[in-house]
């Protein structure tokens, strides 16, 4: 599985159900680097969605702990049991990458099953955030593998940090 975040210096995530920036290149970054293959997320991150409905082009799954949750176009689980056998029916060869897309609680559960991370480092700590995900930079299990220039826009400083566990 493959982590995939825009994170500011305190590798936070979100707040208020949305994300802390607008990075344009970054979203369309990682549609390409999602397309065509499978992403998970939980139904707060799926409410943030614009139109909250599936992402285009890719099989996605969605955690919920309300039974009675329903939405079309999405696989719906309400427990991590759940996971594997769907994905071992939906992709049973493995050729399509499973993406590990939001929120906080779902990476710190599939976080073990993770082997590579896509990360946006924001360059800047933001004063309002409520959701965050584990550090990388501080888990000896993790190494930096590819690191771009530093991008910037809409007034926003930033870098491409790409990670596999060691």
């Amino acid at each position: 599985m493959i982590l995939i975040f825009a994170v500011d210096k305190n590798w936070n995530i979100g707040y208020g159900g949305k994300m802390l920036a607008d990075i344009p290149s970054d979203l369309k970054r990682f549609r390409q680097l999602t397309e065509g293959h499978i992403v998970i997320m939980g139904r707060k991150t799926l409410e943030a969605i614009p139109g909250q409905g599936p992402l285009p082009n890719r099989i996605n799954i969605v955690f919920t702990r309300d039974k009675n949750f329903n939405r079309e176009g999405f696989y719906i689980l309400n427990n991590m049991d759940e996971l594997f056998p769907l994905l071992e029916r939906i992709n049973p060869k493995g050729e399509k990458e499973v993406f590990v897309t939001g929120g906080g609680t779902i990476v710190r559960q599939l976080l073990p099953h993770c082997n590579r991370a896509y990360i946006t480092k924001i360059l800047k700590s933001f004063d309002r955030a409520d959701t965050s995900i584990p550090n990388l930079d501080l888990d000896e299990s993790w190494k930096i593998v590819k690191e771009s220039e530093i991008q910037r826009e809409n007034g926003l400083e930033y870098k491409y940090v790409d990670y596999i566990r060691k």
